[in-house]
């Protein structure tokens, strides 16, 4: 259970959060989208065993952390437990594809391999719904909070791009790759230059973290690894702008197609 976003520097909106056990049991027996939840360690008690057996009934992960950490959350008496809201409804996978075929489009999804922050998250979501993405997916662990930073950062466009929080990304990978999708993995560890694979058919796309690119799991499911050119100094672009550069090679290279 990672912990993917520091709260050093900023308290998060009360909008977006839920403390006390009570109200969590309730947004959880609501169906709620629910982010992430810290847990004090160490905490006891009936009513708190009867919340973790619920999360764990809903296959919901929490994260146990200092008590000083949700401290540093909210002021408010959050009972050991505090709750963060996903600001968007999340969708699967599974559904989106065949529709996106049923429709007669050239499927075009991006998946974002732990990438944490949460402005990259919300700049890559409106670039990607700019250049024509039918789905942007993400690991259900190690994933920036999609709140409402992230979607006032994306001007609104995680509000209508698909998002998908899945499981296991490998398993998503190989479930994309049987549907008929070329598995297109960016990093600069590649001696292949993006703009000479094909991007015509069906392809998903797999963008790296900040710290450490892409998971070597993932890149081994990959029918090809691709680079950006690079003549500076400094060995890497901002993940969101190389996204931007690695998706409208895809609207250059489809519209040429259609022309």
């Amino acid at each position: 259970m990672t912990n993917t976003i520091g709260y050093r520097h900023h308290r998060p909106k009360e909008e977006n959060i839920i403390y006390g056990i009570r109200p969590v049991m309730e947004a959880v027996d609501a169906d709620k989208e629910i982010e992430k939840i810290f847990i004090a360690r160490g905490t006891r008690g009936e009513l708190m065993q009867e919340l973790k057996k619920k999360l764990q009934h809903k296959n919901i992960i929490w994260q146990e952390v200092p008590v000083d950490k949700l401290n540093r959350l909210t002021r408010q008496n959050h009972q050991d437990v505090i709750c963060f809201i996903s600001s968007i409804i999340y969708q699967s996978i599974e559904d989106i594809v065949p529709h996106v075929f049923e429709r007669g489009e050239v499927p075009l999804i991006l998946l974002l391999d732990r990438i944490t922050d949460v402005r990259n998250f919300g700049a890559i979501a409106r670039t990607a719904e700019c250049a024509g993405v039918h789905a942007i997916v993400i690991p259900d662990r190690g994933a920036a909070q999609i709140n409402a930073d992230a979607v006032k950062t994306s001007a609104g466009a995680l509000n209508i791009i698909p998002v998908c929080k899945e499981h296991n990304l490998t398993d998503t990978v190989r479930f994309l790759k049987q549907s008929g999708l070329q598995i297109i993995a960016a990093t600069e560890k590649s001696s292949e230059y993006y703009f000479k694979a094909d991007y015509s058919s069906p392809t998903a796309i797999i963008m790296g973290s900040e710290e450490d690119g892409i998971s070597s799991q993932l890149m081994k499911e990959a029918d090809a690894v691709v680079c950006l050119p690079m003549r500076g100094t400094i060995a890497s672009l901002n993940v969101s702008v190389a996204c931007g550069v690695m998706l409208f090679e895809v609207l250059r290279q489809r519209g040429k197609k259609q022309n």
